[in-house]
């Protein structure tokens, strides 16, 4: 448990040290994106599961998602700098991609509270936009 403890101080301060340099190299959006990114996500995935455009059974891959996202467990151990959140970012991506196909982008980017090139940069990756 105290190396669990250990690795998630290690990766939140490489976060915050990610953010910081963004902002000394004037990169003030492209910081505050990274760092409201996982609670845009979650907003995200809330919002979408309180709508009614999205089906039933993209509701349900949206709460494994989240539940994916929220589990300690990962494929790919967190305290991995560059590739700790691979896995959740492939899952992120799945799941977004099955929603776009079957609800529309446009429901999605309608919940996305972050910067809209954010949203758009992730559905040009999910090869949907």
């Amino acid at each position: 448990m105290r190396g669990l403890l250990i690795a998630g101080g290690v990766l939140v301060g490489l976060w915050l040290l990610a953010a910081v340099l963004l902002l000394v190299i004037g990169r003030r959006t492209t910081a505050r994106e990274l760092v409201t990114f996982l609670p845009n996500l979650i907003r995200l995935f809330r919002g979408l599961l309180g709508d009614e455009r999205v089906p039933r059974s993209s509701k349900a891959l949206l709460l494994l998602g989240a539940f994916w996202l929220a589990s300690p467990i990962d494929l790919i151990p967190e305290f991995l700098p560059g590739v700790g959140a691979l896995d959740d970012a492939v899952v992120a991506g799945l799941v977004l991609r099955h929603v776009v196909k079957r609800a529309g982008p446009d429901v999605v980017r309608d919940h996305w509270r972050g910067d809209p090139k954010t949203i758009g940069l992730m559905l040009r990756a999910a090869r949907v936009s």
